[in-house]
């Protein structure tokens, strides 16, 4: 429900396009996910989850960007799997030199985790005066819905459902339009901060 009022928030947004990688409750790997993201390519991308923990009191709200280390294993696997094919590093094409294509990816992926920590700032800082938060800064890992190499992605951990309290406020329609608003929100402001 949260995804889905976030796309509806976004539609109304002129100059932006909105795109859902799933659109009912069934599962489609986290690489197809992203490859849909590169293949609309797309600006940015975001995972919408609730988070859930064995400690049932553990609760608020989570922001993730790709961690340094998740960004280089995933160039490093980016480049293995196009090695051969014609294809494009961030909008440019790739020249046949590797050494010139790694460094494109390098120069590329920099930005795209800049903008990444800049998306999930902006998203956290609208959503802590929503929720309670988990963590006070963004959180940095290496999960594979993040690991576009030339799209900003964040993973935004809405509550944990395994909170009574918070499984309680993620099923109210009033709290799920709060934080969709803060994540179009954060998105607008990412938009006037970013890094070209």
């Amino acid at each position: 429900q949260i995804a889905r009022r976030t796309y509806d928030l976004l539609k109304k947004e002129p100059n932006i396009k909105v795109y859902m990688t799933r659109n009912e409750d069934v599962f489609i790997p986290l690489n197809v996910r992203v490859q849909k993201a590169r293949t609309l390519q797309a600006d940015l991308f975001i995972s919408i989850h609730a988070d859930a923990f064995i400690d049932r009191t553990v609760k608020g709200s989570t922001v993730f960007a790709l961690s340094t280390k998740g960004a280089s294993s995933s160039a490093a696997s980016y480049l293995a799997q196009t090695q051969n094919e014609a294809d494009q590093i961030g909008g440019v094409s790739r020249s046949g030199d590797k050494y010139l294509d790694n460094t494109i990816l390098d120069l590329v992926q920099k930005t795209t985790l800049t903008n990444g920590v800049i998306l999930g700032s902006s998203i956290l800082n609208r959503m802590k005066g929503v929720n309670k938060l988990h963590k006070p800064s963004i959180e940095k890992a290496g999960f594979a819905v993040l690991k576009a190499p030339d799209i900003p992605s964040v993973l935004v951990e809405t509550g944990f459902i395994s909170n009574a309290d918070e499984e309680k406020k993620l099923n109210t329609a009033a709290f799920q339009i709060q934080i969709s608003t803060a994540i179009v929100n954060g998105i607008k402001d990412y938009l006037k901060k970013r890094k070209k």
